[in-house]
């Protein structure tokens, strides 16, 4: 099985998900790919998401490999760190440290309101819009830290050099300690979305599909 995972504040609709898997349906393979907001973005968690898509997985253990998008990256890693059934992982600008590189950009003020208020306004790019976002988020995110994930399964990373959303380097302090993880640096931002076809031909290659 193939389960991809999107990005936070994306969808199944973005522009990689819908590429990857019309990618797949040609070659007769049918991609997961799970809305993570559940129409619920408000109360979203990273352990919420993780349990959705374990709940994916096929119940005669056969094995299953991630493509995660961003955050969708981070938490695929938590879930093969924990689940054998995961053989491979193709993780494409991964959000590793996410909330080291996402709480300064919100700023100490807005921080302190969330925390007192409950609530911050995420701008949603698959609705639009904004959409309040519960700080049990921020309290449930930190309860994943990035160190123990430390697994050993054939993972392929795809990270763009001008990315100002997680930066490479975060990638590239991951692999530092991990040789088993494949890192390609690409001339491309934190979408992607101007490398879609090489990034189908380099899951093609990694997953011999």
């Amino acid at each position: 099985m193939y389960i991809y995972l999107h990005g936070f504040s994306s969808g199944p609709e973005s522009t990689k998900a819908k590429y990857i898997k019309a990618q797949f349906a040609q070659i007769g393979i049918e991609l997961q790919v799970p809305d993570l907001n559940q129409d619920d973005f408000t109360h979203l968690t990273v352990s919420r998401q993780i349990a959705q898509a374990v709940d994916l997985f096929p119940p005669d253990r056969s094995p299953v490999t991630l493509i995660g998008s961003s955050l969708g990256g981070w938490i695929a890693a938590i879930i093969a760190q924990n689940h054998p059934q995961v053989e491979r992982l193709v993780l494409l600008a991964p959000a590793f440290d996410f909330l080291a590189h996402w709480l300064p950009k919100i700023g100490e003020q807005q921080l302190n309101s969330w925390q007192k208020t409950g609530y911050l306004s995420i701008y949603h790019h698959a609705t639009k819009n904004l959409v309040p976002l519960h700080y049990d988020f921020l309290t449930d995110a930190q309860n994943y830290p990035l160190v123990e994930i430390n697994r050993v399964l054939p993972t392929l990373i795809i990270h763009g050099i001008h990315d100002d959303v997680i930066p490479v380097g975060a990638s590239q302090s991951y692999v530092i300690d991990r040789p088993w993880v494949d890192l390609l640096e690409w001339n491309s931002d934190h979408q992607l979305t101007d490398a879609s076809e090489r990034i189908w031909q380099e899951i093609r290659r990694f997953c011999q599909v």
